[in-house]
Parts: C-alpha cells; structure tokens; sequence
C-alpha cells in the first residue's frame, strides 16, 4: 500500500496548493482506482465499479454491482443467485448484489493509471474552481506572478491559479521574467464545456483604464469618468477624462500631486508616452482637445470629416511622428481627420478610421516580417 499511500500523499498536496477541495481530490483518487482495477484485472466491460478510500489508512475498498440471475451468467455484469446468496442471503433473482474487494499493490502500469486519471480531475476541478473564483471578475486588475514563457504565451500564476497572456495581449516589446510581478487585466475566461481558462491582457485599452481607475481615487469614486482611450501598446495612449463633480480638476486628478498618479502608471507600463485630454460634448472641442499638444485654430465637422486648421509650425506636431498623434486622435473621437495649414489652406495630413485600421494591419505585417527574418 506504500504507493498508493505516498501516491495519494502528493495529490492532496498538489490539491492543497492549487486550492482544491480536499473531498474533491478523495473523489478523484477513488475514480482513478476504479478504473485501474478493471484494467489491472482485465475487468474492463463491468459496468459499475467504484471505491471506498480510507485516506487514514490508505486502503481502497473496490465495489463491483452485478445483476442476479438465475442459472449461468451469460454476462460479466451478471451473478448467479447461487453465488449471489453466498454474499446476501436474502437476495432475490433480478436484484443487485455487491462484491467487495481490498486494492492491494498496484503494478507500476496500474499507477501510471491511477497518476493520469487523478490529474485529469484535478484539470477539471481546477478549471470549474476559476469559473466560480473569477466568473464576476472580468475587467478587473490583478497583480500576477511571472512563471513561464510558452509557445509565446507568458504564463502567470493569479492567486493559485494559472492564467495566459496570449502574444497579442502582450505590450510589444516588453520583457517578461521570471519571478517577477506583473499587473494584468482578466480580459476573459475561455470556456470548453467543464470549466474555465483565464485570459490576461496587458496590451488593450481596457488594461490602461483600469490603471487609472487603480491609481486615482476620483475615478474609483466616479467623481472622474473616462470618456474613451485610444492606445498604441508600449508606444502613446490618449486618454479622454471629464469631472463629473464642480470644483474637480479631471486632468490634475489623473497626473496627481507632482506627477506622481501618472508616473506610477507610466512606469507600470514602461514608460509609455500618455496623453491626458479634456473630454467635452462638443464634438469639435473634443476633436481641438485629442490632437493634443498640437494647438489647433479650428475645427469644422460635416458628414464625420472634421476638417482641422493648426498654425504651419504646428503641422508636424498636430499629424505626429509617422502620423500617430492623428491616428490616436481618430481612434479616441471616431471621426475622420483631415489637417490643413492655415497659410497654404493645403490639405497636409489626412487619416480616416479606414485608414487607420489599414495602418495598423500593415504595423503587424511589418512585426510578422521583422519576427520571421
């Protein structure tokens, strides 16, 4: 019985440090033993098989059910009433009797056995356990435990249990390692019919706000709403912000006493540039206010075009570095913008939310071609 007793001894610890409960892992083992019993007796048609584990002792008690029938038993499921009567005197034809056996050592094959139906559980259980731990917790912020990189997903350990950064919810460019801490948002929790996988992101617009909202009390409180995020992962993020309270600064409230707010968030996110804008029910302020630092003369807005003049030593600043302060702009407003100098009336710069998301799929062409060469 060594085996099954030391064998049982590393599960309830693995179930212990995985926050399974301990009925469950019982469960478990007695399933595993069951069905090593038939295959280790060559029993592998009878139907009802169970066992009685005595986690004390560490015996299992297998419980083979079979029908009684009178005469010969034409089928491994069945018992003559003879031999049934030997076992329960009162037993009738047509009725059920159990057999008992003790499990005594089990072959090294018989333990592979036991070893891969046990995990397989504990897989289920575990995967049941995060559907009940996280099902209301999707959006949220954890801090996550680095431990593993694979196949280019970063493998983190949230409160016990395992969650993936999958390579597209990762910040491009950022190194993961080991042992290390790192801040996540449960982006989902994919399903396959027995339980749950988390999913964390690192990357999307909804990591970033929920940053703030950890970050500045205000926003916590509602005092502060996020309006809309445009970001560029690991690059520049345009945050739109509004006070919902008179008398509350939303720009100062997110930047915090001496910068201190947004340099925590900046740093959690390597020092990704952040934009922090106004947010107002004037969709051509709010246009004015996303090009940010540009400064912008006018806007005028017809058919989802918002036509914007900005002084000529401002057209550099206002379409950006390879057109991303525009490209952000458009992201975060969901108009079209077209940038034209004051002076030559010329249309300098123009980028349509078509043409933004045709920019971003040829960023992740270039990624692909950078990554296989």
């Amino acid at each position: 019985m060594a085996v099954i007793s030391e064998f049982v001894a590393a599960i309830n610890q693995i179930a212990s440090e995985r926050g399974i409960d301990k009925d469950d892992v019982i469960a478990a083992v007695e399933e595993a033993m069951a069905v090593a019993f038939k295959r280790e007796n060559d029993m592998r048609d009878l139907e009802d098989v169970s066992a009685n584990f005595d986690e004390e002792t560490g015996k299992v008690e297998i419980l083979v059910k079979k029908k009684v029938v009178k005469g010969s038993p034409t089928d491994v499921n069945e018992i003559s009433l003879t031999e049934a009567k030997k076992i329960d005197a009162k037993v009738k034809e047509g009725g059920i009797v159990t057999l008992r056996y003790e499990m005594g050592e089990i072959s090294r094959i018989g333990a592979q056995i036991v070893k891969q139906v046990v995990l397989q559980k504990l897989r289920e259980f575990e995967k049941k356990a995060v559907l009940e731990q996280y099902g209301d917790k999707v959006g949220q912020i954890f801090t996550a435990l680095m431990q593993r990189m694979q196949a280019g997903s970063v493998v983190f350990e949230l409160d016990k249990v395992v969650a993936y950064m999958p390579k597209e919810e990762q910040i491009p460019g950022e190194f993961y390692r080991n042992g290390e801490r790192y801040k996540v948002l449960l982006k989902k929790i994919e399903t396959d019919g027995v339980g749950g996988t988390l999913i964390v992101s690192r990357s999307g617009p909804d990591f970033l706000k929920g940053l703030f909202k950890s970050e500045v009390p205000e926003i916590e409180s509602g005092v502060v709403e996020i309006m809309a995020v445009a970001r560029e992962a690991g690059s520049r993020s345009k945050i739109a912000v509004r006070s919902n309270q008179e008398g509350i600064d939303a720009i100062g409230s997110c930047v915090g006493q001496r910068g201190v707010r947004i340099a925590n968030i900046m740093g959690e996110l390597g020092n990704e540039k952040i934009d922090i804008i106004e947010w107002s029910k004037d969709p051509e302020q709010f246009v004015a206010n996303a090009l940010n630092p540009a400064k912008v003369e006018s806007v005028k807005i017809k058919d989802n075009v918002a036509t914007v003049k900005v002084p000529e030593d401002q057209l550099s600043l206002a379409i950006g570095k390879d057109g991303q302060n525009v490209r952000l702009a458009v992201k975060l407003t969901g108009y079209d913008i077209e940038i034209v100098g004051t002076e030559s009336n010329k249309k300098d710069g123009k980028v349509s939310k078509v043409e933004e998301k045709s920019q971003d799929k040829d960023e992740e062409k270039d990624n692909i071609n950078k990554e296989t060469k």
